[in-house]
Formats: structure tokens, sequence, C-alpha cells
């Protein structure tokens, strides 16, 4: 997987660090290597807070964030909701601490301060890795699939994020999966405009008008609309539940 691929605008990278001055010189590093900032997170809520707005591709974690709630916390917070690869950096380490975050199932773990290349390395690895697991998920692993059934005979699958229609996959757009997979990942939650505009588009000007064309687009293509608009609050998935 070429580097050039992980350079791209559209790829960017959320730090967790309680120091300001040590973040915006890991910001400053990471822009020389090429890489996209989705933004700087100072505590863990604010962490927490970023990743349900923002999506991020990718998380670098300092394991010690002065706080209640450790690095490692955040990170397996991450992990379990989001699915992003997590890369640890931290300015000591022993055989407890290393035990711990590795239940948050971390892609690498950089001891400070790390070279550019040491960086630009684990960065690169880290994504290549979590591309290829979620690609053939399915063969390294014989999970269960998760599906959400929009009808009797139409379903999205939440780890391909493919729709089926008959058992058979939907073509879908880049755009039109992205809005399929921040709605079936809040199942019966309103999820709001804003934060679908992000999670699709990553455009820093908010065009409700673009969205609700990308709905209307959509629904024409299914000849149904399994899209809830609720009011000026946002738009939730309609499911249907399957009788097994």
């Amino acid at each position: 997987m070429s580097n050039t691929f992980f350079s791209k605008k559209n790829f960017d990278i959320l730090i967790v660090e309680d120091e300001p001055i040590l973040a915006m010189a890991m910001e400053v590093k990471l822009k020389k290597l090429g890489f996209g900032i989705s933004g700087i997170a100072t505590t863990p809520d604010n962490a927490i807070l970023h990743m349900q707005n923002r999506h991020p591709d990718l998380a670098i974690v300092d394991i010690n964030l002065n706080s209640t709630k450790s690095g490692i916390d955040v990170a397996t917070y991450i992990w379990k909701n989001f699915h992003i690869p997590i890369i640890f950096l931290t300015s000591y380490y022993n055989d407890k601490i290393l035990n711990q975050a590795m239940e948050a199932e971390p892609y690498a773990y950089l001891i400070k301060p790390c070279r550019n290349e040491e960086l630009k390395v684990a960065i690169n690895t880290s994504m290549h890795k979590h591309q290829f697991f979620f690609k053939n998920k399915n063969i390294l692993k014989p999970l269960e699939n998760k599906f959400i059934y929009l009808t009797k005979n139409i379903k999205f699958d939440l780890i391909q994020q493919e729709l089926y229609v008959d058992e058979k996959i939907f073509n879908l757009t880049k755009t039109e999966k992205k809005l399929f997979d921040i709605l079936t990942s809040q199942e019966g939650k309103v999820v709001s405009f804003d934060t679908i505009f992000n999670f699709i588009y990553r455009e820093d000007v908010y065009d409700l008008s673009k969205l609700r064309s990308l709905i209307y687009r959509l629904k024409t293509k299914l000849g149904f609309n399994p899209f809830e608009n609720l009011y000026e609050e946002g738009y939730r998935i309609k499911t249907f539940e399957k009788n097994i």
C-alpha cells in the first residue's frame, strides 16, 4: 500500500495529548509528513466528543492523560465504538502498562520521543493492517454477520458495509455507504444533520441541501425511503424486525 494513499487530505488523524505544547508539536510533525489532522483533544471527554462528531481515520493517544480516565480508557472506547486504528504514545512503559494497553487493541505502541520515520511507518503500517483486516474479516475470523434489516428482503451488512437486496449486493456510491454506515451504527437513535454531513463530506461549511439531495437520490434509487426525518433534529434509520 503506497504512502501516497495515506497522505491524501481526506485522511485525518486525531491527536489525544493532555500537554498542549506536545500536541501542537505532534500536529506540526504529522503535517510535515503529509497527514491531515482531524483535531487535538487534551482531555478524555473531548476526545470522545471529537470522535462522535468528526469520525477521524486514526487516533494517536497518549496513555497518561492526567485524568480519572487514562488514554487506555479512551482508546478502548474508540476501538469498541468506532473501530479505527489506535497508536499509543507514552514516555515510559512497563509490562503492566503494556498488558493493559493491549486490551485496547492498538495497532502500534511508540515511546516518546519518537522519530519522524518511526511515526510514519507506524501510521502506514497501522492503516494497511486495518484495511486488510476488515477487508478479509470474514476469512480471518468466522464471525457471525451482523445485519440491519430495512425491509424483509433488504439488509445492510455492518461489517462489510454492503447493502443487500434479495441476497444480492446493491451498488452504492462511497457517500451512500457512508450515510448507511453512520445511521446504522446508531440504530434507533437520531443522528444530527451536522454529524451526518461532517462524517460523509468532511467539509468545514455545513450544507443541509447537499445532504438532503443525497437522501433524495438514494431513496429514489432504492424505490423506498429507509430514512426518518425528525424535523429539525436529524435522521434515523428505519428498521424491520426480522423473525428468525
